[in-house]
């Protein structure tokens, strides 16, 4: 499999974006990945790039979302940040992907388990850290079951993987909120932008959360 090119870039739709994440999502799954030569694709790359989406996930070791969506080199914008939530400088790399590099869709990437996220539902505090996990505090509070304060912590996974999938759609909003750019793209069927969660236990990642 070859890097994408202007011609390839220029083909792509989002529809067609989000198809070829999913199935390079069912490809990781069942370890099969793609046929590349990724030092062919660096010489490829060499006199520019042209990828087809963006994805904002996590720091998390186990989420590289170049293995979960079996891509090469040139494929995708890689933003990672611990708790996938959106800031100014982020959102500068999303315009910069989509309105002058040409991507075609913006996936927002939750997983479970997610350690940034359990820091948000215990309220930590550490150093720089503390700054971090107030910006994801938003969606613990977002999140209303259970009632019980003694559930609502880390040590209720559940309520953790809600408090992620909430943490996405809550960046999603804020995409289309805070970036009048991105959200013009949208409305003109220029991008897609959609949310998923990775599932740390079997490598599946549910788009349309």
């Amino acid at each position: 499999m070859k890097a994408h090119t202007k011609e390839t870039q220029a083909t792509m739709t989002p529809a067609k974006a989000l198809h070829y994440l999913k199935e390079g999502n069912q490809r990781f799954q069942n370890n099969l990945s793609a046929n590349r030569n990724l030092l062919q694709q660096v010489n490829e790359t060499v006199d520019g790039q042209f990828p087809f989406a963006t994805i904002l996930s996590c720091i998390d070791s186990r989420v590289s979302a170049e293995l979960v969506f079996d891509q090469g080199l040139g494929d995708i914008f890689s933003i990672r940040i611990a708790g996938n939530f959106i800031n100014e400088d982020i959102l500068g790399s999303m315009e910069f992907a989509s309105k002058l590099a040409g991507t075609k869709l913006i996936v927002v990437l939750g997983h479970t388990s997610c350690g940034a996220i359990k820091g948000a539902c215990d309220h930590a505090r550490l150093g720089n850290l503390t700054k971090l996990i107030q910006k994801i505090e938003p969606a613990v509070e977002a999140v209303e079951e259970p009632k019980d304060e003694k559930l609502r912590n880390s040590g209720n996974l559940e309520f953790v993987d809600a408090v992620a999938a909430t943490n996405v759609h809550l960046a999603i909003d804020n995409i289309r909120i805070h970036s009048p750019i991105l959200a013009e793209m949208e409305k003109n069927d220029e991008i897609i932008i959609v949310g998923a969660m990775y599932n740390i236990s079997n490598g599946e990642v549910t788009f349309g959360i």
